[in-house]
């Protein structure tokens, strides 16, 4: 399953961030795969698409940055998968 994660960084967390990231602690947990991650260009947060069924690891992930920063996840579908699901429900 697909989730979509955003993150606002908390005001005064950029540099401690920074270092963290740079240091390799944004790395998934073991079972998540991290298909992209796009850093808004003010340095205010960013996006992340991961790829996982293990929901647990992603909340292991996101613990990890508590301190620094606001996440919030949300598990997503594909055009394709939506689409059929809107045909089968709307399309009678």
């Amino acid at each position: 399953m697909k989730f979509m994660s955003t993150w606002s960084l908390i005001p005064g967390s950029v540099a401690t961030a920074a270092v963290q990231f740079l240091a390799g602690e944004a790395t998934p947990e073991a079972g998540v795969t991290l298909l992209g991650r796009w850093h808004n260009v003010d340095c205010s947060g960013g996006y992340a698409l991961y790829e996982t069924d293990n929901a647990a690891a992603l909340h292991k992930g996101a613990a990890k940055w508590a301190d620094l920063i606001e996440i919030s996840t949300t598990a997503v579908i594909e055009d394709a998968e939506a689409g059929a699901n809107l045909v089968a429900v709307f399309k009678k």
